[in-house]
């Protein structure tokens, strides 16, 4: 295991570090370890037994702005909730796409109120015409999301290393697999 999971100053989980960054922090001085693997990290004068938990001495604020959602194709799926705008159907993100609901060859733009998530038959029946052109209709209409969209995190068990399990939080999914 290459990852080490940095807490902020209060114990919560902030992020997972490649275990270099996580060295370079130490030896900052701006870490403590909290936990440890097994496996020792050697240079010429020194080693250190490479680090599974790091915890920041100083307290970092993380903003929560909830009004400025990163435009993104994953975002676009978790705001129309992987379901395609017009035929209703759920599917999984491989067999998404998105789709611009005025064609930019019709002056759509690439923003939240031009793009929806779309499956890819609906796409290609579509195709580079707009919903009234092609006799389909929109579910939703696309709009700027109003706060960032829920995402689930799945640790899986086994892939986990035991020393960070005290540390993630217990409401999100833990994957038996």
């Amino acid at each position: 295991m290459e990852q080490t999971l940095l807490l902020n100053a209060t114990y919560e989980p902030l992020k997972v570090v490649h275990w270099q960054k996580a060295i370079t922090l130490l030896c900052q001085g701006k870490v403590e370890v909290i936990s440890e693997y097994d496996r020792e990290i050697r240079s010429v004068s020194i080693s250190f037994k490479l680090p599974s938990v790091i915890r920041l001495l100083r307290y970092i604020r993380i903003k929560k702005r909830f009004n400025s959602v990163p435009f993104s194709r994953a975002n676009i799926y978790a705001r129309d909730d992987h379901t395609c705008q017009y035929c209703g159907d759920a599917s999984a993100t491989t067999d998404l796409t998105f789709d611009h609901v005025v064609p930019v060859a019709q002056g759509g733009r690439k923003d939240w109120g031009n793009i929806v998530t779309c499956c890819i038959t609906c796409n290609r029946k579509k195709g580079g015409r707009t919903p009234a052109e092609a006799r389909m209709r929109l579910i939703r209409r696309p709009r700027r999301p109003e706060r960032a969209p829920v995402v689930r995190v799945k640790v899986g068990l086994r892939e986990t290393p035991d020393s960070w399990r005290d540390y993630l939080y217990w409401n999100v999914e833990l994957d038996e697999s």
